[in-house]
């Protein structure tokens, strides 16, 4: 069984930067895409980014420019740096293993305050 656990979270001015990781276990690494979600309080749970078993990143819109996704396969890990902050921002960022169901971890609260 696929667990994931994220890190990095935590408040941040607007402008500033945080890096998120997610750690994975249990399966080999890289044979599933992976992304990163979020949901701020009161909405729907939304995607961020993506990267392929491939290793192609995708991006919703909203953060295109100011986050990256990447990956570790060594350390079976998947980060998400998060640049120019903006308050719109503020969430619990979850990290998704693109499995058959999706397996989500525990997320990660990122607060940026204006």
């Amino acid at each position: 069984q696929v667990q994931l656990v994220e890190s990095g979270g935590g408040l941040v001015q607007a402008g500033g930067s945080l890096r998120l990781s997610c750690a994975a276990s249990g399966s080999i690494f890289g044979v599933n895409a992976m992304g990163w979600y979020r949901q701020a309080p009161g909405k729907q749970r939304e995607f961020v980014a993506l990267i392929t078993a491939a290793g192609s990143p995708k991006y919703a819109d909203s953060v295109k420019g100011r986050f990256t996704i990447s990956r570790d396969i060594a350390k079976s890990t998947v980060y998400l740096q998060m640049n120019s902050l903006k308050p719109e921002d503020t969430a619990k960022y979850y990290c998704a293993h693109y499995s058959a169901p999706i397996i989500w971890g525990q997320g990660t609260l990122v607060t940026v305050s204006s």
